[in-house]
């Protein structure tokens, strides 16, 4: 019994999985039957948005778009610290709750508030950085 205990919360995230593969697989399925059956050079042949290619697509690119790509996913990941932050703080803040720590600590509004200060000033200092860098600028 208490195997199953333990299995019973991961129930829900195995369905959704399930349930994900089906529809995949499902579309996959229609797809080959009922989709169009001629091939041809041109039906066969890769485009881009329906445009003919006409430049070689192992061309170099610049450094800049990799660093442009690479500080975009710097501060996009960034943001998806502030959810779990914004749940903790807005729930000890209307409240007026402590958030225990796995060290058996608690924390209130305030250490969540001043923690998230310095993860934007460092956040801040980084984008200054990289603009003083001419990260930014397209020559």
């Amino acid at each position: 019994m208490t195997c199953l205990a333990t299995i019973e919360p991961y129930a829900a995230i195995g369905v959704t999985i399930l349930l994900a593969l089906s529809v995949a697989i499902g579309m996959l399925v229609v797809a080959h039957t009922i989709g169009p059956k001629r091939h041809g050079p041109v039906k066969d042949s890769s485009y881009e948005s329906g445009m003919p290619i006409l430049v070689d697509t192992q061309r170099r690119f610049h450094v800049r778009f990799y660093v442009v790509a690479m500080l975009f996913m710097l501060f996009d990941v960034e943001v998806v610290f502030l959810w779990p932050w914004a749940t903790a703080f807005h729930y000890a803040a209307t409240t007026g709750a402590t958030i225990p720590l796995e060290n058996g600590t608690q924390v209130g509004s305030g250490f969540l508030l001043a923690g998230m200060a310095v993860f934007f000033t460092l956040l801040l200092f980084a984008l200054v950085y990289e603009w003083k860098k001419g990260a930014f600028e397209w020559d």
